[in-house]
């Protein structure tokens, strides 16, 4: 190991200087969608490992309305392991690929996707939230509105049985059951 790479790796294995090289171009708001593709393509190629730069390269070209790209960055990160290399960016990529998956029209996959993801806190309510638009996009407009009903109930001060009463109501009348099987 060279002086480098002490320097940027941290002791949780983590390459700070590739970290701050992908953040700092998500943060430039003065790079257009093509422009972004091209440097995380760079950025992507130093990534410490593979899954790493796909997940970031899917991202770029998701960001830049190329969803048939990243549909393809999103499968080659998950193919190669990013599950096991960084579990925030995995829940991340479920929710991104599965909005994808949405907007190339493949809106099954993008639900039973979204039905599977695990609870985290690095996506909190998202993947339930992209659910429900992808369920809209499926025509089953109720089940949309019970699922993202659900989503905001829990930051809800109060009313909450009433809530949850009340989204039930939408797709059957039994308030004990709920969409989210984790809850």
């Amino acid at each position: 190991m060279s002086d480098h790479d002490t320097a940027t790796t941290g002791s949780d294995g983590t390459d700070h200087a590739w970290e701050e090289r992908v953040a700092a171009l998500w943060a430039d708001g003065s790079v257009d969608d093509t422009e972004r593709i091209d440097r995380m393509r760079d950025i992507a190629a130093d990534a410490p490992h593979p899954a790493l730069g796909a997940f970031e390269l899917g991202g770029a070209h998701d960001s830049g309305g190329r969803e048939a790209e990243a549909h393809e960055h999103y499968a080659a990160a998950t193919a190669s392991g990013l599950a096991d290399v960084d579990p925030d960016r995995a829940a991340q990529l479920v929710v991104q690929h599965a909005s994808t998956l949405r907007n190339l029209g493949r809106v099954d996959e993008a639900i039973t996707m979204l039905r599977d993801a695990p609870a985290h806190p690095a996506t909190g309510a998202a993947p339930r939230v992209f659910l429900a638009l992808a369920l809209h996009s499926a025509g089953r407009v109720d089940e949309a509105l019970r699922v993202a009903v659900e989503a905001l109930e829990p930051t809800l001060p109060r009313y909450n049985r009433s809530v949850r009463a009340y989204a039930a109501a939408l797709t059957d009348d039994d308030p004990s059951r709920t969409s989210d099987p984790q809850r």
